[in-house]
């Protein structure tokens, strides 16, 4: 497996793979397709050096990609990042979730972050179970914070402090 820098050009199938995620309800909040352009902010706001914004490819197809985002903007929490990782449908239920997120934390001490966060829906429990496996623990619960299609939903908060 193969991690790289997403570069501008793969912006289009990250957005396809995010949309492909939106109508089950289990990874996004997102209730509607998003564009390549709605999604240029956030992708410009990644950089390489503690943020980066990765594809992963897999025998030479891009399987997926990983982000790193800050967490509440502001110089205190510079050392806490939420991780993102997304997989082309074709990619899912493989097991390739549990190499991405090991290699994840591995790299994270380079990417000056002490702190891993992950903002799962507390109904996804496969997303549950792959960062409670990786060491992740339930730091927080925020009950039916988000609605879609009219029925709430909760959003638990999985830490892991980096060694």
């Amino acid at each position: 497996m193969q991690f790289r820098n997403a570069t501008i050009d793969d912006l289009p199938l990250i957005v396809e793979i995010y949309n492909s995620t939106i109508q089950g309800r289990m990874v996004t909040a997102d209730t509607d397709i998003v564009t390549v352009s709605e999604k240029l902010p956030w992708y410009h706001a990644h950089n390489t050096d503690t943020r980066p914004l990765w594809m992963v490819e897999n025998n030479n197809n891009i399987i997926g990609w990983v982000s790193y985002n800050n967490f509440y903007g502001r110089p205190a929490y510079d050392g806490t990042a939420e991780i993102s990782i997304y997989l082309n449908p074709a990619a899912r239920n493989k097991g390739l979730g549990k190499l991405i997120l090991a290699h994840c934390i591995g790299q994270a001490p380079q990417l000056q972050i002490h702190t891993l966060l992950g903002f799962i829906f507390s109904h996804n429990e496969p997303s549950i179970r792959l960062f409670k496996n990786a060491g992740f623990e339930e730091w927080g619960l925020l009950k039916e914070i988000a609605i879609m299609d009219d029925k709430p939903y909760s959003l638990s908060i999985f830490g892991l402090k980096i060694k």
